[in-house]
């Protein structure tokens, strides 16, 4: 889906693109609680606030609900798909959109990606062999940033780049904060 974003997709051989479906997959515990003796509480502030909760046996109600929401979804990933990549794609629809997923090379046969390739690769062959890249590195956190100092200091905190670390620091956290983790 994020892919759709881009002019053109380029992939790796061993990249798996597809997967143009929508799941949801959860647990029922229900016998194994009676078995061991334990009593579900639950107390909510919306009648439908605990739909298809594990704990609870499930509503067909609640699983149909789900599956409209889910066809919705999947409705919306095909238009965005279809929209993005339109006459570039090359297979059939029902197994396009079925869910399922294929390697890189089957990829683009199928008009999911436009190329194999790799980013330096891609990056020089557009904009020349002196072509800055970004480096792809894991995020460094604070007590990384202490160093051997000189001076005073037996320790000093590198401040080259503190103030941009610290706003992705945040950045980061506001966007998982929106998930509530």
């Amino acid at each position: 889906m994020i892919a759709c974003a881009g002019d053109q997709i380029i992939c790796d051989p061993s990249s798996i693109l597809g997967s143009i479906g929508v799941v949801g997959a959860t647990f029922g515990f229900t016998k194994l609680m009676e078995h061991i003796g334990v009593e579900r509480r639950i107390y909510t502030s919306g009648e439908r606030k605990a739909t298809l909760d594990p704990f609870l046996p499930e509503n067909p109600q609640d699983v149909d609900r789900l599956k409209a929401i889910q066809q919705e979804i999947h409705d919306d990933f095909i238009a965005l798909v279809m929209d993005s990549r339109g006459v570039r794609l090359k297979g059939p629809e029902k197994d396009l959109f079925s869910g399922e997923y294929w390697a890189g090379r089957k990829s683009v046969e199928l008009g999911l990606a436009d190329a194999i390739g790799d980013l330096r690769s891609v990056l020089r062959e557009r904009f020349g062999e002196e072509v800055l890249m970004p480096v792809i590195a894991p995020a460094r956190g604070l007590l990384s940033r202490l160093r051997p100092g000189g001076g005073e200091m037996a320790m000093h905190l590198d401040r080259t780049d503190l103030a941009g670390d610290l706003l992705s620091a945040l950045e980061a956290r506001a966007l998982w904060a929106r998930y509530g983790l």
